[in-house]
């Protein structure tokens, strides 16, 4: 990737539905090969997809939740029913697995307090390997950065 490249990822990241005319002007290329930059980006996997910011009070998700998981079981067939456990749980934001402790850091949407608990009861702490959870409830959100992923 090079300068430009640089430049157009920043620029979309900051503003996916940035029209590729004023894209182009923004990273000093005519229209033609902006968009084919920006389709080599996507055809390489640096762009992976475009996507809009919403706010989850809005959707019903009021409540942030960060899962620490520690596992009791490290055996392969177990982290493996884990984590098909958690794609299938839609108020799981993102499920990482990490080095070091916990073994999984989850991200938890749901309404209220109540909903996670039962969340928590009814299939959290019943997922395959389990040992210890611990949940984290954020204060305030200082900082987001569109399109990053961590």
């Amino acid at each position: 990737m090079d300068k430009t490249d640089h430049a157009i990822v920043r620029h979309l990241m900051a503003d996916g539905r940035l029209p590729n005319n004023e894209l182009a002007d923004r990273v000093g290329l005519s229209p033609s090969p902006c968009l084919r930059r920006v389709r080599a980006l996507e055809a390489d996997g640096v762009i992976t997809g475009y996507h809009a910011s919403v706010d989850p009070a809005a959707l019903g998700r009021g409540l942030g939740v960060l899962l620490h998981v520690e596992m009791a079981d490290q055996r392969s067939e177990v982290i493996e029913a884990f984590e098909n456990t958690a794609l299938g749980l839609d108020d799981v934001v993102s499920c990482r697995r990490m080095f070091g402790a916990p073994d999984y850091l989850m991200q938890i949407a749901v309404p209220d307090m109540v909903a996670y608990e039962q969340l928590y009861m009814t299939e959290l702490t019943r997922m395959p390997g389990v040992a210890r959870t611990n949940s984290q409830f954020a204060m305030k959100t200082v900082k987001t950065t569109p399109g990053h992923h961590w």
